[in-house]
């Protein structure tokens, strides 16, 4: 059973910065093409912010987030990691990561093609 577990989130003050870390389990990391993270805010309908490929060599980033947030993973320690610098107010929200089998970067920024998901890590940035 494939499991994927976040960490990471908590309570900071805008300008600060949080590391998320997501550990998976039950398949070979590796076998993952992609990797991303997505985000729900109260009220609001889950939102990609971030996905990587198998290697890393490729990314892409919500416009949102792009040039605070930096995704990152490590195959040998089944784990992906958002770092995210300059936070906002705006980037209160759980956060999710999520594992698809298939590399489709036009298809990756929404939810369809992900098989995987964790519970989801808070992360609360306060004015």
């Amino acid at each position: 059973q494939v499991q994927l577990v976040e960490s990471g989130g908590g309570l900071v003050q805008a300008g600060g910065s949080l590391r998320l870390s997501c550990a998976a389990s039950g398949r070979a990391f590796s076998l993952y093409s992609a990797l991303g993270w997505f985000r729900q805010a109260p009220g609001k309908e889950r939102e990609f912010v971030a996905h990587i490929s198998w290697g890393g060599g490729n990314t892409a980033y919500a416009d949102s987030v792009k040039g605070r947030f930096t995704i990152s993973r490590d195959n040998a320690k089944n784990t992906v990691y958002l770092q995210m610098n300059s936070l906002k107010p705006e980037d209160t929200a759980v956060y999710y990561c999520a594992a698809a089998t298939n590399w489709n970067p036009r298809l990756l920024v929404t939810t369809t093609p992900y098989d995987y998901w964790g519970q989801g890590t808070q992360v609360t940035v306060s004015s």
